[in-house]
């Protein structure tokens, strides 16, 4: 019988993660976060002497979605913290790759979000009305980027991403930051959330 190629992978918390069958039991958010906070957005092509992580994205658009939805409940405020959460052990892609790399992608993506979502005490699928919401986040996060770090004029970025509106975003500003600030700040947000909940 054919060996199986090896599915898992081990985390700095000593837990064994199987990416193709992933459980809550094997996922740490100090494992999340450290992950996050080196996986660098934009494939790394940004401005600045830090790479902009994945973890200080999840941050602005959790704060984008609480703009967004001000009186949304913690739980949901949570999934928007977590929405790229299996990034960790996946990395991420620049739009254009996904949509290449097609529907595997996308499957692995989502079993890892169940398993995160189930182990921080939300439902494995996020309500649509909810998705849409944290999606909304996610471009408005992305408009921001683009512009103010990933070399983008506001006529491009308003033509990807659909220029936001303009009291969303008052006094958000982008800074690069070292990943382990990032990875502070991210696990203190969790953290917050999860005492809220």
């Amino acid at each position: 019988m054919a060996k199986q190629p090896r599915a898992w992978q081990r985390m700095l918390s000593g837990r064994r993660l199987d990416l193709l069958d992933p459980t809550p039991v094997d996922i740490e958010i100090e494992d999340i976060a450290h992950g996050l906070a080196f996986v660098a957005r934009w494939n790394g092509q940004t401005r600045g002497d830090f790479a902009y992580s994945v973890a200080e994205h999840s941050l602005l658009v959790e704060e984008l979605f609480g703009r967004i939805v001000p009186k949304a409940p913690t739980k949901w405020r949570l999934a928007a913290l977590l929405h790229d959460a299996p990034e960790y052990v996946i990395g991420d892609m620049i739009s254009p790759v996904k949509s290449a790399v097609g529907k595997g992608y996308d499957e692995l993506d989502n079993r890892l979000s169940a398993a995160i979502h189930v182990r921080f005490g939300l439902p494995a699928a996020i309500p649509v009305a909810t998705k849409k919401q944290i999606k909304r986040a996610d471009r408005i996060s992305a408009w921001m980027e683009a512009v103010q770090i990933a070399g983008f004029s506001e006529a491009e970025a308003d033509k990807f991403f659909g220029k936001p509106d303009a009291a969303l975003i008052e006094g958000l500003r982008i800074d690069l930051r070292t990943p382990k600030d990032v990875r502070t700040d991210f696990t203190a947000r969790v953290k917050t959330l999860l005492e809220e909940l």
